[in-house]
């Protein structure tokens, strides 16, 4: 009998065993990598056509202790290498050494080489070795002084099936793919997805195994070229793999990607393997992921950061994940990543995880089991984790594998249904007596649902603030869409009209920041004006629904001033300015995108002309240009907390408040009035500093009463003193 050996990437050995055993081998794991087995010349064709996940098929030709180069020439001399190697053989000998006195792989393989010209001299009586013959590749390994010598029959690695001609960007090897499909528990009856599919090796993969295909129908080996491998066997043995091709796979083999290049040469690697019928490719964000069928498994190789992206890009996709793979309650979800911190990030453990080197990097195989489908027992083709542990599918859960809710969060969600209909109730009357259409429904009233639920006409905007919880990702995304179920059944509003973003805590200019693309923008109305409202794209909406009092008091002191908005953001305070009877509104914003909103909105409700003015600048440079004899009645000053803006010089509204304000006060008329607010819950007014005016705080005529959180802002009314009064 031959011995044998069925090479794999590291991980894989099990699954290469198992795969042994069903073709009727007794395989023995002899190194990281490695698995022996004993069969004739007849077994080095099956083994080379059936294995999915090995690497090479090697004939041992002979294994001995070695701590020197004599005792390494002197017994590969004794091995019988003539019953293999032909008079013209043409034999490169490869080497690798792994914590061995030989460390010189070079040196080694020299002496190999010439141990066995040594031994086919004699044993064929000649001098000369022409090699130009067939090929037969020797290996010398030597791990901890023990040498293997093997001739490698397969040639190019079992991963080249012949269909995969096209290269993507990170392509996944055919072994390490066909061993995700083995160890996760699909079957041809149960639908399976890849939303990662690149150039499609996990859907093909999943096809070859479904339909029985032998991954090596399609490609040659360098041990056909043997006299000592009879031809007729190779023959045989590709006959009988063609009749034991099952018929089309009978559930769903879908594979998706963002890229239409990849989608594209998937399709085209699906067709060149033969199961085209088999397998479907689109185009798909991940984030679009859904199915209508059940029970079935996702496997997937995000990308990871090495080949594809960076680790600050691909963060928000792994975060999304379990929000993502709740959509599937009934699926088993498995992922090969070498991403870091993977399962803190997703907030959840693995119910398995698997050490899977591709390449040399060390990856991690994350198995997440669904339920089990209904009088379902484990595949045959469904693999042991190890000889002792069956992969065996556990008892079924109550739900799936991401997401749940407590029974207190859906206590809490009753509370919050109750809450909502109590104030719907109220708001019924009291805003329409005012003809108020945006207003705040819901301010955070219950600790646990940390909510802003603002109407604007007939739309929702919902802002979810952080706070503490002990819920995943999934759960998350679960428990804000059964917040949004709620508030749209209670305050009659469609989902389509429905917007949640999250705020966290403010830094920068993040609040103006672009949210979204859709461009989803309704004409709101408040005091008889008209704005423009975008609830889509940006965390903010275009207009703050906190200063609609501040913005008829400037309305109301308007008549015959000159009007200056500061950080004006879409000019809110510039058209009540303009509708109070201003003699002239100047708008000042850094971003283009804000005063053209700013110049919309003033426009929409019929004031154009050169008395309004739109400057571009931060506020800072803005004063610093005006002319001693430029000065103001009127100025709206609502500065953000921070900006780290390179054009805005590193802004923080409690350091440099004191100095805008005084260098504005030098452009107020005497008894000019400054309207100073901010929304910074530390902020303390640095009184003493401000020079010239007198101060205050006026933030309990300013907050609506529709506003439960009264610290929403903070507002002061600065008068500038006369010349006397100084």
């Amino acid at each position: 009998m031959i011995e044998i050996i069925a090479t794999s990437t590291m991980g894989l050995e099990s699954v290469v065993a198992r795969e042994l055993k069903s073709l009727g081998y007794e395989p023995k794991n002899i190194e990281v990598g490695r698995t022996l087995f004993t069969g004739s010349e007849r077994d080095i064709c099956r083994a080379n056509i059936h294995l999915r996940c090995a690497g090479h098929v090697l004939i041992r030709v002979g294994e001995f202790p070695c701590e020197d180069f004599g005792q390494l020439f002197d017994q590969t001399v004794e091995l019988p290498w003539e019953r293999w190697l032909p008079k013209n053989a043409c034999f490169p000998v490869d080497g690798r050494s792994v914590r061995s006195t030989l460390s010189s792989v070079p040196a080694v393989q020299g002496v190999v080489k010439k141990a066995i010209v040594t031994r086919l001299q004699k044993a064929w009586k000649t001098e000369t070795l022409p090699e130009d013959g067939p090929k037969y590749p020797v290996e010398i390994s030597l791990l901890k002084d023990r040498a293997t010598l093997t001739i490698d029959t397969t040639g190019e690695g079992l991963h080249r099936r012949g269909y995969r001609k096209l290269v993507g960007a990170a392509p996944l090897r055919e072994t390490l793919a066909a061993g995700l499909v083995l160890l996760s528990y699909w079957n041809r009856e149960r639908p399976l997805l890849d939303p990662f599919c690149g150039s499609g090796t996990i859907p093909i993969e999943a096809a070859l195994i479904g339909r029985n295909i032998a991954p090596g129908l399609r490609r040659s080996f360098v041990s056909e070229a043997w006299s000592q491998i009879p031809f007729q066997d190779w023959v045989d043995v590709r006959l009988a793999a063609k009749e034991a091709i099952l018929p089309d796979v009978p559930a769903p083999i879908l594979g998706c990607d963002l890229d239409p290049e990849a989608v594209e040469m998937a399709q085209y690697h699906a067709q060149m393997a033969g199961v085209s019928n088999d397998v479907r490719f689109e185009c798909r964000d991940f984030l679009k992921t859904e199915s209508s069928d059940e029970y079935g498994c996702t496997i997937m190789n995000p990308p990871y950061g090495k080949w594809i992206g960076e680790y600050s890009e691909l963060k928000a996709l792994y975060f999304a994940i379990p929000s993502v793979l709740q959509k599937l309650p009934t699926w088993s979800h498995y992922i090969y990543t070498a991403f870091p911190d993977f399962e803190r990030l997703i907030g959840q453990e693995a119910s398995r995880r698997r050490k899977i080197y591709n390449s040399r990097l060390e990856c991690t195989y994350y198995q997440f089991f669904g339920p089990r489908p209904p009088r379902e027992t484990a595949p045959a083709e469904v693999l042991e984790t190890s000889d002792s542990e069956p992969l065996d599918q556990p008892a079924a859960p109550v739900q799936g594998v991401f997401g749940g809710l407590s029974d207190s969060v859906k206590n809490s969600a009753g509370d919050f249904e109750r809450r909502l209909e109590k104030l719907n109730h109220h708001l019924r009357r009291w805003p329409t007596k005012r003809g108020i259409t945006c207003f705040r429904v819901y301010d955070r009233d219950i600790p646990e649902i940390p909510l802003a639920i603002d109407r604007y006409e007939d739309c929702l905007h919902i802002a979810e603030y952080d706070r503490p919880n002990d819920r995943n990702a999934a759960q998350q995304g679960q428990w804000m869409d059964l917040m949004v179920e709620i508030a749209g059944r209670v305050l009659d509003v469609p989902k389509e009209k429905i917007f949640v973003k999250r705020r966290q805590r403010q830094r920068g200019a993040s609040q103006y920041e672009r949210w979204d693309t859709r461009h989803f923008v309704i004409e709101a109305h408040e005091g008889g004006l008209k704005f423009f409202v975008n609830l889509s794209d940006y965390l903010d909406t275009g207009l703050f629904l906190d200063h609609r009092l501040t913005r008829e008091m400037i309305r109301k002191e308007a008549a015959g001033k000159r009007f200056l908005n500061l950080f004006a953001y879409t000019g809110s305070f510039s058209v009540y300015a303009a509708a109070g009877g201003a003699q002239s509104v100047t708008t000042v914003d850094l971003s283009n995108t804000y005063l053209d909103w700013a110049q919309d909105n003033m426009e929409l409700n019929g004031f154009r002309g050169p008395q309004f003015e739109y400057v571009r600048s931060d506020v800072f440079r803005f004063l610093n240009a005006l002319y001693d004899d430029e000065i103001f009645d009127l100025v709206v000053l609502d500065p953000p907390t921070f900006s780290n803006s390179k054009d805005l010089d590193d802004w923080d509204v409690q350091r440099d408040h004191a100095e805008m304000l005084n260098l504005l006060i030098s452009h107020l008329a005497p008894g000019g009035v400054i309207y100073f607010s901010n929304n910074n819950r530390r902020f303390k007014l640095d009184e003493d500093a401000i020079q010239g005016v007198s101060i205050r705080e006026i933030s309990n005529r300013t907050v609506p009463e529709d506003f439960r959180n009264k610290r929403i802002h903070r507002c002061w009314k600065m008068i500038k003193k006369a010349a006397s009064e100084e």
